[in-house]
């Protein structure tokens, strides 16, 4: 199943990519820096170069293992996928302390991959990567959530597994031909539950909150870092990340290009929160509406022919919708059946909840109600 590459489907797809991608590699040189330093070091930053960093390498990876196990995400898809490209974890040294902690125990332990993330430390190193997830579950945020928290056990045991969860339900809300940012913010936390996943329901509530506040990024910035950073937090991790990639995506109204250049010049862990931001606006907006010059940078001498890789996952995202379609369809069989004991009422007539009694007890119960009927005829002609 192929689809023309000039659908609306694919420019919302390549635009997920290639957003999650342009954040990733123009937040790069900002990265754990504060914005005074970026403004001493660059002005504002507005272009890119290289095709990312360890987001997009761990972002390629689960595309690989999607791709493998037929457009399905689930931890152990993803888990024996590290194992087949292991040379990028043994020979570049490019990965954050909790996915090589988990690649040891995968490779070195045989830990199972549900299990893997236990003890982690805290980062984004899931949510920063998950937006295939997102994509492959186009316009059912529910289940790209339920996905996203069993595929992100493999790094993380904590609210980290919430906040990938959020990211690939903002991306698969992303794709809804009636989605609007606010419907997308909605969507992105709406699946999180109240008490288990309360710590990161309450950090985008209140990011969030505090760039509707201010409806500047020029103010939400400087308030965000006055008010906001964790103390005693030697790195940025996803309750700050995340957070801060909605409230982006809110004060740029969408734009995948304003969205990307808010997150490079955010600071800090900018090129995860460009990353993840721009995959978000992407998804929004599409690839058409991004810059010609980035697109072309972006694709350019890129190791990862970001195109094809938007095909491959476009007939997934449809073969999953055959799937579906062909399961409903089973179900309203099974409901339009004419089978006697359960055969649905004609219009107007109230249908008697399905029965739950053995077939000889319904067969006894449907002689003594027979009997009854014929005695009350036999009473009414007398």
């Amino acid at each position: 199943m192929t689809v023309e590459r000039a659908s609306r489907l694919f420019d919302k797809v390549y635009g997920c990519l290639l957003g999650g991608l342009i954040g990733d590699a123009m937040g790069s040189p900002a990265e754990n820096k504060t914005y005074r330093e970026i403004e001493a070091k660059f002005g504002r930053i507005t272009d890119f170069s290289g095709a990312g960093t360890d987001d997009s390498a761990l972002k390629h990876i689960l595309c690989d293992a999607i791709i493998r196990n037929n457009g399905y995400p689930t931890a152990d898809a993803w888990a024996e996928e590290w194992i087949n490209q292991e040379e990028l974890f043994l020979k570049r040294n490019i990965f954050w302390t909790p996915v090589m902690n988990s690649f040891w125990k995968l490779r070195g332990e045989g830990v199972a991959p549900w299990n893997a993330g236990d003890g982690n430390m805290s980062s984004s190193s899931s949510a920063m990567c998950i937006s295939p997830v997102g994509i492959v579950n186009a316009g059912n945020p529910r289940q790209a959530a339920l996905e996203a928290f069993d595929v992100a056990s493999l790094i993380h045991h904590n609210f980290c597994r919430d906040a990938a969860a959020v990211m690939a339900a903002a991306v698969a809300a992303a794709f809804d031909p009636a989605a609007t940012v606010e419907s997308i913010l909605e969507s992105a936390v709406a699946f999180l539950p109240s008490g288990s996943a309360a710590t990161m329901r309450e950090f985008c509530a209140s990011t969030v909150g505090l760039a509707r506040e201010t409806q500047d990024y020029g103010s939400f910035r400087e308030k965000y870092y006055a008010e906001r950073l964790l103390p005693g937090i030697a790195t940025p991790d996803a309750r700050e990340t995340v957070p801060v990639a909605l409230a982006l995506f809110h004060l740029a109204n969408g734009d995948p290009e304003q969205t990307v250049i808010a997150g490079a010049n955010f600071g800090r862990d900018a090129d995860t929160i460009a990353s993840m931001a721009g995959a978000i606006a992407g998804a929004y907006r599409g690839a058409s509406v991004l810059p010609a010059g980035w697109v072309e940078k972006a694709t350019a001498g890129n190791p990862r022919d970001q195109a094809q890789l938007a095909r491959k996952l476009v007939d997934l995202v449809l073969e999953r919708n055959e799937a579906m379609r062909r399961l409903v369809a089973s179900i309203r069989v099974l409901e339009d059946e004419g089978n006697p004991e359960y055969c649905r009422p004609s219009a107007g007539h109230r249908m008697n909840p399905i029965r739950s009694s053995p077939p000889r007890v319904m067969a006894e119960n449907d002689k003594k109600e027979n009997s009854q009927g014929e005695k009350k005829q036999a009473g009414e002609k007398k």
